[in-house]
C-alpha cells in the first residue's frame, strides 16, 4: 500500500514538473473584469422566449447568424459547413457547403449572400449557387477567424476578424490570453479595396449598422462590451465604447431598423473565468491542460434590445 502511494506521489510530481516545463500555447495578459451587473431590472429572468418558434429543430446544428430573403425564407449556417434555407412551411434545403465553418450571413444589393467563413475568409454565394472567395487576407494579414458582417447602402461590407492569432477551433485560447487580436474591416466590392478600420479589439464578433448608417457596432465578446465606430458625420473614423459590463458574452448583434439593436448573449458571465483573468501565470498553466479544465459556459442565454 505504501509503495503504491509513493508511486502515485512520484507520478503526480513528475506530471506536474512536465506541465511546468512544457511551453504554454498562450502569452496571457492580466485583466481585472468589472463586477458583473445584478440580474435584475432589464436583466431579470423572464420566459418571453418560451413561445419562440424553433426552425429545423433536430435537423440544424450550430446555426450562427441568420438572414431572410425577399420571400420570407430564413437562411442560416451550420457547423458542418452548410448554408441552409428554411421556407415558410418549415422545409429545409441545403444551398451550398463552404467546406469550412460559415458564421455571418448578409444579402448584398445584387442578390448574393455574403458569408463570413471562419476558415475560408469572406465568400459570396450567387443566386445560381456559385460560391466565390472574395477575400482571404487584408492589409497583408491573413483572415484567421472571419466572423460577422453588415453591408451599408453603398455596398460597403463591414466585417470582423475575431482574432488574427487564434482560429475558430482555439477560441478559448484567445479568451484566456486576454489580448486584443480582433479587428473590424471595411471592404468595397466595387473597387476591390479592403482595409482595417479598427483593430486592438478583444475578440471582434457581431457587426451591425445604425438606422441612419452613420456608425457600426462591433461586439468585443471577451470584454463584455460593444464598441461603436463612426463611419459618417463629424466623428467619422473615431471609436468609443457603446455599452460595457454586459451580463454575458455578446455574440451576434443586429439592427431592428427602428433605432434599436438586438444583441444575442449565448451565455452569462463565468465566475471561474473572471477569477482567472487577473492571474496570467495561472491562465498560461490552464491553457496547457486538456479542454476539460477550461471554464465552461452556463446553458443560459439572453437577448437584449439596446437603444441607439
Amino acid at each position: 500500500m505504501k509503495k503504491a502511494l509513493l508511486g502515485l506521489v512520484i507520478l503526480l510530481a513528475a506530471g506536474f514538473t512536465v506541465l511546468l516545463v512544457i511551453p504554454s500555447p498562450i502569452d496571457a495578459a492580466a485583466y481585472t473584469p468589472p463586477t458583473p451587473p445584478a440580474m435584475d431590472g432589464p436583466y431579470a429572468v423572464n420566459h418571453a422566449l418560451d413561445s419562440a418558434t424553433l426552425l429545423g429543430q433536430g435537423e440544424i446544428f450550430g446555426a450562427e447568424d441568420v438572414d431572410v430573403d425577399a420571400f420570407g425564407r430564413v437562411y442560416g449556417a451550420t457547423e458542418d459547413g452548410r448554408i441552409v434555407r428554411v421556407d415558410q412551411n418549415g422545409n429545409i434545403s441545403t444551398m451550398a457547403n463552404t467546406g469550412g465553418r460559415p458564421l455571418g450571413l448578409h444579402w448584398d444589393n445584387h442578390g448574393n449572400l455574403i458569408i463570413c467563413d471562419a476558415f475560408k475568409g469572406l465568400l459570396s454565394l450567387a443566386p445560381d449557387g456559385t460560391l466565390t472567395t472574395l477575400l482571404t487576407e487584408v492589409d497583408g494579414q491573413k483572415l484567421v477567424f472571419t466572423d460577422d458582417l453588415e453591408i451599408d447602402q453603398d455596398g460597403i461590407i463591414y466585417f470582423s476578424d475575431a482574432s488574427i492569432k487564434y482560429d475558430q477551433k482555439h477560441y478559448m485560447l484567445d479568451m484566456l490570453e486576454s489580448r486584443p487580436w480582433g479587428r473590424l474591416i471595411a471592404y468595397d466590392p466595387a473597387s476591390g479595396q479592403a482595409k482595417t478600420v479598427l483593430d486592438n479589439l478583444y475578440f471582434a464578433n457581431g457587426v451591425a449598422l445604425s438606422k441612419d448608417q452613420d456608425f457600426v457596432l462591433v461586439n468585443e465578446t471577451y470584454r463584455y462590451q460593444i464598441t461603436r465606430y463612426w463611419i459618417r458625420g463629424p466623428k467619422q473614423g473615431q471609436s468609443e465604447i457603446f455599452i460595457d459590463n454586459l451580463p454575458g458574452f455578446p455574440d451576434g448583434v443586429s439592427s431592428s431598423g427602428r433605432g434599436t439593436f438586438w444583441v444575442a448573449l449565448p451565455t452569462v458571465r463565468n465566475p471561474q473565468a473572471d477569477n482567472l483573468h487577473p492571474k496570467p501565470i495561472l491562465k498560461n498553466l490552464v491553457a496547457k491542460l486538456p479542454s476539460f479544465f477550461s471554464p465552461k459556459p452556463q446553458p443560459y442565454g439572453l437577448i437584449l434590445e439596446l437603444d441607439e
